[in-house]
C-alpha cells in the first residue's frame, strides 16, 4: 500500500518566509489560496486582469500579474485548466523561475505527457485533491478535509517531501489523509475515471431513464429515483466513508437482493473491453494527442457533444425538478 501521510507528518515551517504562488483563481485556485491563507502562509494570486483576479481582490487576496508573481515566490501552485497551462508556462513562467523554486501541479497531465519540461534546476511535485475545490474549502471551514495525491517528481533542493506535506496540510489534505502516487498514476486514473467509470455510470443512468419515460413513467419520477432526490449522492457518500459493499447494510434487505442478485455481468463483457481499450488509449498518449488537436481548433468536437447533451429530454425535465424541489426555492420572508 503506497505511504500515508497526516497532519502528524507534516509542519508548516517549512513554509515559513515563504511565498506560495497561485496561478489562476478558479475552481482549486480560490480555494488552496483561502485555505493556505487561513493556514497562516504567505499567498501571492497571479492572473490576469479579468474576473478571476477581481474576485481575489474581493477575497482580500494579494494580486499581481503571473510574471511578477512567479517573480516573487518561492513555490508557484500551477492552478489553471490543462489546455492553457502549457503556454501560461512558457509566455509568463518558464524564463522567470529562479533556481530552488518550486513547482506545483494539481493534475500529472502536462508532466507526464511532456507538455511541460520545466528547467533541472526547480523542484516539481504534485498536490492533487481527489474532489472539487469547492469541497476542499467547505470541508476546511468546517475543519476537516479532502484526501489528495501527492508525488515527488524532481527533488532538487533535497527538501521538496516536507515543503510538499507542509502545502498540504496547510489546504486541510493531512487532516484525512495525503496517499503518495506519482504523476502517471494520477492522470491516467483520473482519465480512465472520466472516460470509462462516468461515461458508463451516464449510459446506464440515460438508458434507464430513456426505457422508464417510452413504458409510461413520468420523466420527473425517474429522474427524482435515479438522482434527483439526492439519494444517489448519499449512496457515493456512504461508499466513501463506509466501503463498496459495507454501505449496503444501510439498505432494505429487499434492495440488498435486488442489487447483489443482478449487479454480475448487468452490463456484460462489451463494458470490460472497452474499458481497456480507453485505458489502452490513455496510456499510449493518443488521447493527449486527440485533446492537444481538439483545443487547437477550437473545440469544435466538444461544443458538437455538449450541444447533443442539453437537447436530451432530461435536461428539460431536470429544471422543472429543480423548480419544485424546496432547496431549489425562494426563502420566505
Amino acid at each position: 500500500m503506497s505511504r500515508v501521510f497526516y497532519d502528524r507528518d507534516a509542519d508548516l515551517k517549512h513554509l515559513d518566509g515563504k511565498t506560495v504562488g497561485i496561478i489562476g483563481y478558479g475552481n482549486q485556485g480560490r480555494a488552496q489560496a483561502l485555505n493556505l491563507r487561513d493556514s497562516g502562509v504567505s499567498v501571492l494570486v497571479g492572473g490576469l486582469e479579468d474576473t478571476y483576479l477581481d474576485m481575489a481582490r474581493e477575497d482580500g487576496q494579494e494580486v499581481s500579474g503571473i510574471k511578477e508573481t512567479v517573480q516573487k515566490s518561492e513555490i508557484i501552485l500551477m492552478l489553471i485548466p490543462d489546455e492553457v497551462e502549457p503556454a501560461v508556462y512558457a509566455e509568463h513562467v518558464r524564463q522567470n523561475l529562479r533556481e530552488g523554486t518550486m513547482l506545483c501541479f494539481a493534475s500529472g497531465y502536462n508532466i507526464h505527457f511532456q507538455e511541460i519540461v520545466p528547467f533541472e534546476h526547480v523542484d516539481v511535485v504534485l498536490l492533487a485533491p481527489r474532489t472539487l475545490g469547492l469541497a476542499v474549502r467547505e470541508t476546511f471551514t468546517r475543519g476537516t478535509g479532502v484526501p489528495a495525491d501527492v508525488a515527488v517528481w524532481r527533488d532538487h533542493t533535497g527538501t521538496a517531501w516536507p515543503t510538499l506535506l507542509a502545502l498540504a496540510k496547510g489546504i486541510g489534505c493531512t487532516r484525512i489523509g495525503a496517499f503518495e502516487s506519482s504523476f502517471r498514476e494520477e492522470v491516467e486514473l483520473d482519465l480512465f475515471s472520466k472516460q470509462a467509470l462516468w461515461p458508463a455510470l451516464f449510459d446506464c443512468l440515460l438508458t434507464g431513464f430513456e426505457v422508464r419515460v417510452e413504458r409510461g413513467y413520468s420523466p420527473e419520477a425517474v429522474a427524482l429515483e435515479f438522482y434527483a432526490s439526492g439519494e444517489a449522492a448519499d449512496i457515493f457518500l456512504e461508499m466513501a466513508t463506509q466501503g463498496l459493499f459495507a454501505q449496503m447494510r444501510f439498505h432494505s434487505l429487499t434492495s440488498q437482493y435486488g442489487v447483489l442478485s443482478q449487479y454480475k455481468g448487468a452490463t456484460g463483457l462489451g463494458l470490460r473491453r472497452r474499458m481497456e481499450e480507453v485505458l489502452a488509449k490513455i496510456r499510449d498518449g493518443s488521447f493527449a494527442r486527440e485533446w492537444a488537436q481538439e483545443a487547437k481548433a477550437g473545440y469544435p468536437t466538444l461544443k458538437k457533444l455538449r450541444q447533443e447533451a442539453e437537447s436530451h429530454l432530461l435536461n428539460a425535465t431536470d429544471q422543472r425538478i429543480r423548480k419544485s424541489l424546496s432547496w431549489s426555492l425562494p426563502k420566505d420572508g
